[in-house]
């Protein structure tokens, strides 16, 4: 390929074919397998007279995707920057040193798979002559329904990317449910979540829910929170039996999780002579979590993942249980900005606080509480939240039978999201916390 079509390829937002949204670097369109390379060349001669922006449309490449606060996208337009950005660029303005862009529209590390070589089956949606069937149990795309799907999940007839198994996760237990959901913008789910049950020492049960989101802008988002997510639940399933207390627990559990992330750049397969950015761009995640056990609700966090508290009886006020390690959280306790400006910002969504390699000291934030009444405990990214963003939206998405169904409530939330926009992964537990009524007071208390 000539350096010309390299850079009308860049240049390219949207398929000439289906108009889909681009990825600078793509060779072909992931959703009707385009041949991009075959898009005529411009010509050399382009003129000098320099084309002013309409009115009221921003500059191409301005902003780094929707902010709360900020519009909405147009229907079907690819919101802030393009997705797969250079990661290396540098981050806007003022922006504070140690931090991590994760906006909804960060840019990852989705690289799609080289286009067909000559001669390779044509599509039978435009030839004559359909493929021969693959044989059997063969994996068939669900769009042609004629090519082998390769290992990379794309078709080798059309180059269509098949569904992943991670794009729509469910799991109930008896007293949790999670629900994990690709989104409606990005092309693989980089959330991560465990929820499991165990006993203490006095027999009595714990509930233990994990959730994790991959940092966009950083490599290998999806294994830094696959990794974060087990590695803390397995922690919490040896310490808690063993009688720990369960907030030195949840402590010890995301020290291990940000262990197991910071292998992850250790691999062998990600070497200096193979990444030489891989100090600066690390596989990161955020992580947090909720342990209920013997009348306590421990929380645990690093980054800006979220776990909120709604009473079963809705006239007790809900309540938020975290706080966001973020640069608009930063502005706001300083005084410097109040809340609406610091998350209208584009710089709201830079972490301050992550578990990988190329973070800074890990500092895990822990807190205990005491419900006096039954309630709700919900545990979310930011793909969530974007959308239910205080205490009382987060409470007024939760259906009214969330408390009895838990996963059809988690199945609601992920759904509220989608409606919105669905502009990131959406992950959400929901563990109900059973306690008997202790008369009047607070919506829950500090341990």
């Amino acid at each position: 390929m000539n350096m010309s079509q390299k850079h009308q390829e860049a240049a390219l937002s949207r398929c000439p074919g289906c108009e889909e949204p681009l990825e600078p670097g793509d060779l072909f369109c992931g959703a009707c397998g385009y041949d991009l390379s075959a898009v005529p060349e411009p010509p050399q001669d382009r003129p000098t007279i320099a084309i002013a922006t309409p009115a009221g449309e921003p500059a191409p490449g301005a902003g780094f995707g929707p902010s709360r606060g900020a519009p909405e996208p147009a229907p079907g337009q690819a919101p802030g920057s393009a997705p797969g950005a250079d990661r290396s660029a540098p981050p806007p303005a003022g922006a504070a040193p140690g931090v991590r862009f994760d906006g909804p529209d960060a840019s990852g590390d989705f690289e799609l798979a080289a286009p067909a070589p000559a001669g390779a089956a044509p599509d039978p949606r435009t030839s004559p002559d359909p493929a021969p069937t693959p044989s059997a149990g063969t994996k068939v795309c669900v769009a042609c329904r004629a090519g082998r799907v390769d290992n990379d999940g794309y078709c080798e007839n059309c180059g269509h990317a098949q569904p992943r198994e991670r794009d729509h996760m469910e799991q109930e237990l008896e007293s949790v449910a999670a629900v994990s959901d690709r989104g409606l913008r990005h092309h693989r789910n980089e959330d991560s979540f465990a929820v499991s049950t165990t006993a203490l020492p006095d027999g009595s049960p714990a509930v233990v829910a994990i959730v994790c989101d991959g940092v966009s802008s950083a490599s290998r988002p999806d294994e830094a929170s696959a990794a974060a997510a087990h590695t803390a639940n397995e922690a919490l399933l040896e310490s808690l039996p063993r009688g720990t207390h369960p907030q030195q627990a949840m402590h010890e559990a995301i020290v291990a999780a940000g262990e197991s992330v910071n292998r992850l750049a250790q691999d062998p397969g990600q070497g200096q002579e193979h990444d030489p950015q891989r100090h600066q761009n690390a596989p990161a995640c955020t992580l947090v979590g909720a342990i209920m056990a013997s009348g306590l609700l421990v929380v645990g966090w690093v980054g800006d993942s979220r776990v909120y508290w709604v009473p079963e009886d809705r006239s007790s006020p809900p309540a938020r249980l975290t706080e966001d390690d973020s640069w608009a959280a930063q502005m706001v306790a300083a005084g410097l900005m109040n809340e609406a400006e610091a998350y209208a910002d584009e710089r709201a969504h830079a972490i301050t606080g992550w578990l990988g390699a190329d973070s800074y000291e890990l500092e895990p934030h822990t807190a205990s509480f005491k419900p006096d009444r039954p309630g709700l405990v919900v545990v979310c990214t930011d793909g969530l939240w974007n959308y239910a963003e205080s205490a009382a939206d987060m409470a007024a998405a939760v259906p009214e039978d969330a408390y009895e169904r838990p996963l059809h409530g988690a199945q609601v939330l992920v759904g509220h999201a989608l409606d919105g926009g669905g502009h990131d992964n959406v992950t959400v537990a929901l563990v109900p916390f059973a306690v008997a009524p202790q008369g009047a007071g607070s919506a829950y208390s500090s341990g």
